[in-house]
């Protein structure tokens, strides 16, 4: 299905899980919000005080294993990336995301229980027209040899995201999709988190992974996935990688036309690219429609870089 006007969550529909990092128990529920409202997370205290913060990239607190989002007074929502990734995914435009924890709920490691929170809720049309960030020319971020770049492409969104692991069975992967409700639905939405076995001591050790399992992610020795179920896609750790960019580049507010390429990114590379491309407004317009595909003609200048990683990091971003 696709949308002509801005369009929003018919109802509200709650899941329930605990975060994969802090191991807490959390509801989410996702629900209606109002024109040109876009995605706001809602955290309820423990006496039912309220916490919001629109889901944006300068709302970023940290990029270390997760995106986190918060406010003045600090994070507020930890692992974001896989609800908007279905929010967006779908064509989703505005929607609250209330939740009662610091986390949001891994669920089996992938956006498939957000999915179909979304269709319980059922996604309306909206009376205002859809907009878009329509990307201008090519912005690029590089750090050794991990780089990513946001480029105009000639209609909708495309993702091309290639990764190369040390962990031989996991090893290099490459994937690219033109995203819309339907491919998304199919081909990205149900893959999952992953890591490595030799890693879990550390992590734990840091804080992180302490609601890891094998019902939410998928664990890798050196020889073989650990997992008894086998995987989804053949290609499933790169198409989570996808779905994790995906969740991270609605952070720009409103559905892109581009295309993104990433080389051994992740979600700290994902934030920078497109904090570069917020900070250049010669990169990008807002539409109010996808524009008729074009020739592009000779000579035609998309080039524009940003060097190194300085520029796109702001101060509070690990």
């Amino acid at each position: 299905m696709r949308f002509n006007r801005q369009t929003t969550l018919r109802s509200r529909a709650t899941v329930t899980g605990v975060g994969v990092h802090s191991g807490l128990p959390v509801n989410l529920t996702l629900g209606p919000a109002s024109i040109d409202a876009g995605f706001i997370f809602v955290r309820i205290g423990p006496d039912g005080t309220e916490r919001r913060v629109r889901a944006a990239v300068k709302s970023v607190t940290s990029t270390q294993f997760a995106t986190v989002l918060g406010d003045q007074q600090g994070s507020l929502v930890s692992t974001a990336e896989h609800v908007l990734a279905a929010l967006r995914g779908l064509g989703v435009d505005n929607a609250t995301i209330e939740l009662d924890g610091p986390e949001v709920p891994i669920m089996d490691g992938s956006s498939a229980a957000f999915v179909a929170a979304i269709d319980q809720a059922g996604i309306v049309e909206q009376s205002a027209a859809r907009r878009f960030i329509q990307v201008l020319k090519t912005v690029r971020v590089k750090k050794g040899e991990a780089f990513g770049e946001l480029r105009p492409h000639r209609r909708g969104f495309r993702i091309d995201i290639e990764i190369d692991f040390a962990n031989p069975v996991i090893g290099h992967q490459d994937y690219s999709i033109d995203l819309n409700p339907e491919s998304f639905r199919r081909e990205i939405s149900r893959a999952r988190t992953f890591g490595c076995m030799n890693d879990v001591e550390r992590l734990r050790s840091a804080g992180f992974a302490l609601g890891a399992s094998f019902e939410n992610s998928m664990v890798f020795d050196d020889e073989r996935l650990l997992n008894t179920g086998g995987l989804r896609y053949a290609d499933e750790c790169v198409r989570h990688k996808a779905l994790d960019a995906i969740g991270d580049l609605a952070l720009a507010g409103f559905p892109l036309i581009g295309g993104y390429r990433s080389v051994r990114g992740g979600h700290k590379l994902n934030h920078a690219v497109l904090t570069a491309l917020m900070a250049d407004r010669t990169a990008w317009r807002v539409v109010e429609d996808q524009p008729a595909p074009r020739p592009r003609s000779q000579g035609e200048v998309v080039g524009g870089m940003v060097g190194g990683m300085v520029a796109a990091y702001g101060p509070n971003v690990s």
